[in-house]
């Protein structure tokens, strides 16, 4: 079914103005590289040390030295055991069938005896690999439960993202947080169990890194980059893309419960059943590369046969067409690509060394996602000439260059960088 069009000329000057205003917020007026890894202060909320150190690094030395991870695990067992069922599901577990959501149901399962139910939140356009991962994660022992919110709302809503904020993916950020406590809420499941902490792990906002879960307030400030679903929905209607019966029965799935109001209102969980959620790599280390060898073991997990455009991994982010575009549009607005992101987390987790990130980086960084676009396009209801004057609007002028030769090409890179040091 074709998306119908969602926007004319006379309002194309109001969604430049506005997608500029909105996202400048992110924007940081210095370029810098950390001095360990790869990844630059343009990362949203990362902190740079006075060493030139960035607080991704700095935490992943902590948690070779400065973590008791001993005493993290007595902590998550003294939980689990307060939350422990016999004969029902004790525990929701988000879970797409990729390795790390695998790893983590797995683990609550089979090493500390919980019994997970598992929530799936649809991706916006299936891959063949995706469904197989899940397929093979159900058939691993795992019950599932899978969201696929209103398609055509979904869609537009997704064109939005784009439009405003440079990310078509943000109704997946919406459902993928509120679903699951939905979930939890619903089923009357008091705790959540997520993977990792992103903000500490691959830089961000250090305020949770001794914490085990964020509050609702900071999951909209960190996650919903201040655009929260509502927001959307508003703009589709000004712009007149959302009709107003849309608007009424927009899924419950993209919200957070308000536990707060329903039980000043006597109804709801009360504050003791109220449901939690926690990163499980607060307690236990976080490794990826380790969950895709722990997932590819006991769920049957499956790496690619290629590896994913912009970047040299097989096994991450596999299940959405979408992705690619996804990361694309980041390495726009931030000069961050697939690859930065992943290199920089190999280096400290100890996989590479910063020499071949660097080199990784220059090779991979900014490949333009070919390989699902028509399906993308179809889906966005756009063609390839509205999404280059989308990405050409979300270029930061601190960040982007235009020449007569090249086109556009950033002003700061990390191989640029690590050249003219050895000079």
């Amino acid at each position: 079914m074709m998306l119908p069009p969602l926007w004319s000329p006379e309002v194309e000057a109001r969604v430049q103005a506005e997608a500029r205003d909105m996202d400048k917020q992110e924007r940081a007026p210095e370029v810098k590289f950390c001095t360990r890894c790869v990844v630059s202060s343009q990362r949203p909320r990362i902190v740079f040390d006075d060493e030139g150190v960035c607080s991704a690094c700095r935490y992943a030395e902590r948690k070779k030295a400065g973590i008791d991870w001993k005493a993290r695990a007595d902590e998550l067992r003294a939980l689990l055991a307060k939350y422990r069922k016999d004969h029902a599901y004790d525990v929701i577990v988000p879970c797409s069938g990729g390795k790390d959501s695998s790893t983590v149901a797995y683990r609550l399962k089979h090493e500390f005896g919980m019994t997970p139910l598992c929530i799936k939140w649809a991706p916006h356009i299936y891959t063949e690999i995706g469904r197989r991962n899940m397929e093979n994660f159900n058939h691993a022992g795992f019950d599932v439960i899978e969201a696929t919110p209103n398609g055509l709302l979904h869609r537009k809503l997704a064109r939005l993202g784009l439009e405003f904020y440079g990310d078509p993916f943000l109704p997946f950020i919406y459902g993928q947080l509120a679903w699951p406590m939905n979930a939890a809420k619903w089923f009357g499941i008091p705790l959540v169990f997520y993977g990792e902490n992103g903000e500490a792990e691959y830089g961000g906002d250090p305020a949770a890194n001794d914490k085990p879960c964020w509050s609702t307030e900071d999951w909209t400030r960190v996650y919903m980059k201040g655009a929260s679903f509502e927001k959307l929905l508003f703009l589709g209607r000004q712009l007149g893309a959302i009709s107003e019966q849309e608007q009424r029965q927009a899924s419950m799935f993209y919200r957070l419960p308000d536990f707060d109001r329903e039980f000043m209102g006597g109804f709801g969980p009360t504050k003791e059943t109220r449901p939690q959620f926690h990163w499980l790599g607060y307690y236990l280390p976080w490794h990826p590369q380790g969950n895709y060898y722990h997932a590819a073991e006991h769920t049957g997990f499956e790496a690619n046969e290629e590896r994913s455009q912009g970047t040299y991994s097989k096994y991450a982010s596999l299940d959405d067409k979408l992705d690619g575009l996804h990361y694309y549009l980041g390495y726009i607005k931030f000069g961050i690509g697939r690859c930065t992101s992943d290199a920089a987390h190999e280096v400290r987790d100890g996989e590479i060394g910063r020499e071949e990130a660097v080199a990784l980086v220059g090779r991979y960084d900014g490949e333009f996602p070919t390989r699902h676009l028509d399906d993308c396009l179809a889906y966005l209801g756009m063609d390839r000439m509205q999404l280059d004057r989308v990405i050409d609007r979300f270029r930061p002028e601190h960040l982007w260059e235009r020449t007569h030769d090249e086109g556009w090409r950033l002003k700061h890179t990390v191989y640029a960088d690590a050249k003219s040091e050895a000079a």
